[in-house]
């Protein structure tokens, strides 16, 4: 079976990791200083060197972030079955403070949110009203050009199973 396996970009890790350098580098910074708060300086050596473990993980998670075949789409932070193309109704492209997110409407039988407890209904209906769904693919580290993807998702949506797997190898050779 031929798979479109899309993975994390390590610039988005790297990038993550020297904000965090800059940040601890201030908070450091502020510890010789006597007229700054010392708590400020810590909370922030603390808080910002967090994220050295964080993208670190990131760095070195050479796992598939979204696999798309014939049978259907998986992403492994959102869903953790693969969701067939027959149930997907419609796909849209959302963006979030430059953060490219592919919302898939499904119908309402096939919603994860259904098998859950009222809080997380609840979360869910409130992603609805800002304007997401419940599956959703972030794009955030991945390095793809989040309008062709959209497309690409969208053509193999309406597409029959007969010509899917030829449309995953033209998108292989060309994303």
């Amino acid at each position: 079976m031929i798979e479109l396996k899309l993975y994390k970009s390590p610039w988005v890790s790297i990038k993550l990791m020297l904000g965090c350098l800059l940040f601890v580098g201030i908070g450091y910074f502020m510890l010789g200083r006597p007229d700054a708060p010392h708590w400020v300086a810590w909370l922030s050596i603390v808080f910002f060197g967090l994220g050295f473990p964080v993208g670190i993980y990131q760095l070195l998670d050479r796992r598939p972030q979204i696999i798309i075949n014939e049978f259907g789409i998986f992403d492994r932070t959102t869903h953790h079955e693969f969701i067939n193309w027959e149930i997907i109704q419609d796909v849209y492209l959302a963006q979030v403070h430059k953060q490219h997110i592919i919302c898939l409407i499904v119908d309402e039988v096939f919603e994860p949110s259904r098998r859950k407890n009222k809080f997380r209904q609840g979360v869910a209906s409130f992603g609805k009203q800002l304007g997401f769904q419940e599956l959703n693919l972030t794009l955030t580290y991945l390095d793809v050009d989040a309008q062709r993807l959209a497309e690409f998702v969208l053509a193999m949506r309406g597409a029959e199973r007969p010509t899917r797997e030829e449309m995953v190898r033209k998108a292989i050779a060309n994303l």
